[in-house]
């Protein structure tokens, strides 16, 4: 299919990985999914994602660090941070690097979905 679209998902809970990558591709989408940041770098430059949903505290590489060398290599993607908490001091240096929204563990879904087409209605804006 050429008008996939292919979500990279990382988080180091597997359960939660496991549930939103199921969410997700009953949604149509296609996901691959990374433990941590640093396997995120590596499936990010491989499998070339439309979008990714990444945690900001997992292990080897947090969120934060791997968003700063992803965008050395790729500066438009677009990027969603996973946060378990709302007034996280690392989502809010996530900002400054560039990222569509942020996705709160223990919010429904359909939030996280409707963050994921605007950021890639307004990606594919700004690419005309």
């Amino acid at each position: 299919m050429e008008n996939e679209i292919k979500v990279l998902l990382v988080d180091d809970e597997e359960d939660f990985r496991k549930l939103l990558s199921f969410w997700l591709k009953s949604k149509g989408y296609s996901v691959v999914t990374a433990s941590n940041g640093e396997e995120a770098l590596n499936m990010a430059k491989a499998e070339n994602p439309s979008i990714i949903f990444m945690d900001l505290n997992m292990p080897v590489m947090d969120g934060t660090d791997a968003l700063k060398k992803l965008r050395e290599f790729n500066k438009d993607v677009p990027v969603i941070i996973i946060s378990s908490y709302v007034d996280d001091r690392k989502a809010k240096q996530a900002m400054e690097l560039g990222i569509s929204g942020v996705f709160y563990k223990g919010k429904d879904f359909q939030e996280g979905l409707s963050l994921l087409e605007t950021a890639l209605r307004t990606h594919k804006q700004l690419k005309k």
